[in-house]
């Protein structure tokens, strides 16, 4: 941080931009006499988009970049969506503050001219799209008879390609369309039961530079300790599993009444295998508790489907 000066790196998507603003006006907030700007950044996973993130690999598609400018210097601190931070951060930075999280559950979009009111309205045979191999397999567990197309894009082109498609619906983030003030667009939101959500899902992380003391003090305020204890059990999870976007992983971290409680789930991206577990312990403990639910699930059967979809992709 120079001149009392707080610059923010963001990726360029409305949603992004949302998020670091939000950020920015809470910091803004909070240390009055701090000036908070945005820097614009374009990420890997912004610049190709013609590929399925499965095919292009996905170790900080959405947040390489941005490293790059933290430990350069050019920015001060980044705002991500905390399901695009990679479990194993880069040597020189840490998550400073995960903000408190917002709806994790996964929403049905349907074509604006067909009028569903739910899922179970699309008729046998149906077409949804989707970017991600995690709803696209528990959504063939539910429904095997749909036909899953890829999408990829910000969440405006993302709508946009579905007014312009001939497809039935897509399935999107509730978090992302309510921060755009979207929210009527949804037909039907899925409960963690029906689709688990991304590791993160809802959540920001801010990522700053580990020796940077002075702005970890800054940000401390936005930390929020549940939210971080949860999605820290997540991660535990994905980084022992060694998924990513081109795995086909949910899991759902929460604490409930003082206890952690975390569901999982691996499954073939057909969906006609699934192999989950749950687990549950003290706060403390989310870590420790997401690598041994990995280990059970490995256990189950997960390895061999892991293993499966590594080799099919590689």
């Amino acid at each position: 941080m120079k001149n009392n000066t707080i610059i923010i790196g963001s990726r360029a998507s409305e949603l992004a931009l949302w998020q670091s603003e939000h950020v920015a006006a809470q910091l803004r907030q909070l240390h009055p006499s701090v000036t908070v700007e945005i820097k614009k950044i374009k990420t890997t996973g912004d610049i190709i988009l013609d590929s399925p993130l499965s095919k292009i690999g996905d170790k900080g598609l959405f947040t390489k970049e941005l490293d790059r400018a933290l430990l350069d210097g050019e920015i001060d601190l980044a705002v991500h969506s905390l399901k695009d931070v990679p479990t194993q951060l880069n040597h020189g930075l840490i998550l400073g503050a995960v903000s408190e999280r917002e709806d994790i559950r996964d929403v049905f979009v349907a074509h604006p001219k067909k009028k569903y009111s739910s899922l179970n309205d699309v008729p046998n045979g149906g077409t949804i799209a989707t970017g991600s191999l995690r709803r696209r397999c528990q959504l063939l567990q539910h429904r095997p008879d749909l036909t899953i197309v890829e999408i990829r894009g910000n969440l405006k082109t993302r709508k946009e390609k579905l007014e312009q498609s001939n497809w039935d619906g897509m399935l999107l983030a509730k978090a992302g369309v309510t921060r755009l003030g979207w929210s009527s667009i949804i037909a039907e939101v899925f409960a963690p039961a029906f689709i688990l959500p991304a590791v993160g899902q809802g959540a920001l992380g801010i990522e700053i530079r580990e020796q940077d003391a002075e702005l970890q003090k800054l940000i401390a305020p936005l930390d929020h300790t549940e939210t971080r204890q949860a999605t820290a059990g997540e991660r535990a999870l994905l980084r022992h599993l060694e998924g990513g976007c081109q795995i086909p992983i949910g899991t759902y971290g929460r604490i409930e009444n003082g206890i952690f409680l975390l569901d999982a789930m691996v499954g073939s991206l057909d969906g006609k295998r699934i192999v989950k577990g749950s687990v549950s312990g003290t706060p403390e403990e989310s870590e420790k508790l997401g690598t041994a639910l990995a280990e059970e699930l490995l256990s189950k059967g997960a390895k061999e489907i892991l293993e499966e979809i590594r080799k099919s992709s590689s």
